[in-house]
């Protein structure tokens, strides 16, 4: 699959699988010595290139129109453009890539099709991009194995994603924080909104918050009510029906929930204040994210900067891509606690 858009290009009946036989290397190297693209030594890109001239092979129009063998686009993969965190990170991105002479080409999938067959690896290819950003998206074996087939740079953004590196907060560590200021301000009995299935299975950010919370909860001995865990899908909308859920249940309320983002934080406070339940006097929310929104609303949050997240990842992937790939020390970008008037401690 790598490359195969070279394939295109054929002079007297000359494939881009006929110079690497002849050049005895793969396929995946002749497209990358032809593309000028880095992670090909020197004597080997020349070999490649002296044996395609020598056998007349010629690359696509579109690709023997760049002078450097790149299209100079990166590609950008995101389950959603409308959510929050993917919108400000894209935006990051874009910045960089402008500046430095590139496109920008997304893939949006509409939503997480977690076991629905996707087609991106296919359109990447045929769309001759240069690099490739996943935004919080699980990626199955599969489809990592094809994407590496393609041999171009590759980076998670916003979650980890399994064989290639990333740029994100350490959500158990955020998850963590956001806990635990709850519990200093001596809150015992706390809630949970959480990502739902749908997101659990296709990233990893949901279940890593969760695991924050729980160790949190069991370092101070608090006991996790399963009633008030509750899962969402990370919107506004599901901020409400979870909230719902939890202040009709019979029996003691939370003092305290805290929500794995802050759309779902906002609908929370929505829906505490059309029942009359004062906050943070009767109830106190913290989240993640700091949302355009969250300062407006007085949300506590735990925030992180998907802006410069992107303009991290994109600065990365246009130095591989000038040769200059140093090993990267550590993902995490940094989060803060940014206390404001949705938490208090509880009424005695």
């Amino acid at each position: 699959m790598a490359a195969s858009y070279l394939k295109k290009g054929v002079a007297m009946g000359v494939s881009i699988d006929d110079v690497a036989a002849q050049a005895h290397v793969s396929t995946a190297t002749v497209s990358r010595a032809l593309r000028g693209l880095p992670r090909v030594s020197e004597p080997t890109r020349a070999k490649v290139l002296a044996v395609a001239k020598s056998m007349g092979y010629v690359a696509s129009p579109s690709a023997r129109g760049l002078a450097s063998g790149r299209t100079r686009t990166v590609g950008v993969l995101v389950p959603y453009v409308d959510r929050w965190y993917f919108g400000h990170a894209i935006e990051g991105i874009d910045q960089v890539l402008r500046d430095n002479g590139y496109n920008l080409l997304l893939f949006s999938l509409g939503g997480y099709v977690h076991g629905t067959k996707r087609s991106f690896t296919e359109s990447m290819v045929r769309k001759q991009i240069d690099a490739l950003l996943v935004l919080s998206l699980g990626l199955s074996p599969e489809e990592l194995r094809q994407l590496h087939t393609t041999d171009i740079p590759l980076m998670s953004v916003g979650g980890p994603v399994e064989g290639c590196s990333g740029i994100y907060i350490d959500d158990v560590a955020a998850a963590s924080a956001a806990t635990e200021h709850l519990i200093a301000l001596g809150h015992r009995r706390i809630g949970y909104l959480r990502g739902g299935v749908q997101d659990e299975q296709n990233f990893k950010v949901p279940a890593l918050r969760t695991v924050g919370f729980e160790a949190s909860m069991a370092r101070a001995e608090l006991s996790l009510h399963p009633e008030w865990n509750v899962p969402g899908d990370f919107t506004v909308a599901e901020g409400v029906r979870a909230a719902a859920g939890i202040f009709d249940l019979a029996g003691p309320n939370p003092t305290a929930i805290f929500c794995g983002s802050d759309e779902m934080a906002l609908g929370l406070l929505f829906e505490a204040q059309r029942r009359g339940i004062r906050v943070p006097e009767e109830l106190s929310v913290v989240g993640i994210d700091d949302h355009d929104f969250s300062k407006a609303a007085g949300l506590t949050t735990i925030a992180q900067n998907p802006w410069e997240h992107g303009r991290a990842a994109a600065t990365i992937v246009l130095s591989e891509l000038d040769g200059k790939k140093e090993p990267q020390k550590k993902p995490y970008m940094p989060f803060e606690l940014v206390v404001r008037n949705t938490t208090a401690p509880p009424m005695s």
